[in-house]
């Protein structure tokens, strides 16, 4: 666990309302979302600490409470480049839940945060006791996934399209 982490100063524990607005709990009843939640540790930070590195391992995602995150990249030439902004309700680390490989960017806050984490094991405790929720959970991922990588796939296309038109005039 990164030095960053510390536990909140006292018992705050969110609230089924305020969880059931997150996407990554959609479709959750609110007793299953308060019971599975009170397990999870609320995580805060302040603006500049770090959650996780590109490269690190990880078997956990964090859902982002209050606050602002980024997420960056570093490029092969060692440049940090920002790829995505994120606010209450987002969540993000999910591939180290599904992939088992090591962290793919830095996530950093950039304003006091709060956020709650969620280990392989807590999903595999959730799987046991109550697949229906389980199941609810990870098809959540699934779609918020697809989301990403459509929105990614526009991108690049738009990139693609830009890089082609600036060399073909650059050829005129």
């Amino acid at each position: 666990m990164p030095e960053s982490y510390r536990p909140p100063p006292g018992p705050e524990v969110p609230v089924a309302e305020e969880l059931a607005e997150i996407g990554i709990f959609g479709g959750l009843d609110d007793s299953t979302l308060e019971n599975f939640v009170r397990k999870l540790p609320l995580i805060r930070l302040g603006p500049g600490e770090v959650v996780f590195r590109e490269g690190d391992q990880g078997r956990e995602l964090f859902v982002l409470l209050q606050g602002e995150i980024e997420v960056v990249k570093q490029s092969k030439s060692l440049r940090e480049t920002r790829v995505a902004l994120l606010g209450p309700g987002d969540w993000f680390g999910e591939m180290s839940i599904l992939d088992i490989m090591p962290r793919s960017a830095t996530v950093r806050a950039l304003a006091p945060s709060r956020l709650l984490r969620l280990s392989a094991q807590d999903l595999d405790t959730l799987y046991r006791k109550d697949m229906k929720a389980y199941a609810i959970i990870v098809l959540n991922i699934a779609r918020e996934m697809s989301r990403r990588l459509r929105v990614a796939d526009g991108i690049l296309a738009d990139l693609m399209t830009n890089l082609a038109d600036t060399y073909s005039h650059a050829k005129r």
